[in-house]
């Protein structure tokens, strides 16, 4: 099985399947999909996991981007944090 990953700057595109559906896709892939069940809209992503149900479609759509915005890095001292606790402690020399 491939994963397909696409660069954070390419936008979805919104295109509305049917009248309760709406299809998004990114540079021409299957991206997820928001379903309206009468109450709330249904947020899939494009392996078919629930990302959530919301009121307002604006809402639905903006969480289906935000699940493929790239993670965070994270710390910049993260990796030298782990060398600098291996390291004795020196004694002052008086």
């Amino acid at each position: 099985m491939s994963t397909t990953t696409f660069p954070p700057s390419d936008p979805l595109t919104w295109k509305q399947a049917d009248t309760d559906v709406h299809v998004a896709t990114r540079a021409g892939e299957f991206a997820g999909f928001v379903e309206f069940d009468g109450t709330t809209h249904l947020v899939r992503d494009n392996r078919g996991t629930e990302l959530g149900a919301f009121d307002d479609l604006d809402d639905a759509f903006r969480a289906l981007e935000d699940a493929h915005a790239p993670a965070g890095r994270g710390s910049a001292f993260a990796p030298i944090l782990p060398r600098a606790w291996r390291r004795k402690t020196r004694r002052a020399r008086a």
